[in-house]
């Protein structure tokens, strides 16, 4: 029971904030280089972030924490599912291959 919790949730959690950050922090700055199709692949967060993140009247600061908190999050998110994802077929693989249980 413990062991289903820790891969469909805890650790794609974990796996999940860390692979958003480290692919915001190469998306930033290798936009200019790369298409946005290809940026919005593999760092929604930052395009994300982007469009929704007015242009205030605040300290650089604040909206550049602002856009961090936004990117991360998305970035984190979207890498979530992708890691439950695979958690949930690598547990139902195998379950598959121990076969039912023997009464």
């Amino acid at each position: 029971m413990f062991r289903r919790i820790l891969f469909r949730l805890v650790l794609p959690v974990i796996l999940g904030l860390l692979a958003g950050v480290l692919a915001l922090a190469y998306a930033v700055p290798n936009e200019p280089a790369m298409s946005t199709a290809l940026v919005s692949l593999f760092s929604p967060g930052l395009k994300i972030a982007e469009l929704t993140v007015p242009a205030k009247h605040e300290s650089l600061a604040s909206t550049f924490g602002t856009f961090l908190r936004v990117a991360i999050a998305v970035n984190g998110a979207f890498y979530f599912v992708l890691f439950a994802a695979v958690g949930y077929l690598l547990d139902a693989l195998r379950t598959c291959r121990k076969g039912p249980p023997a009464s």
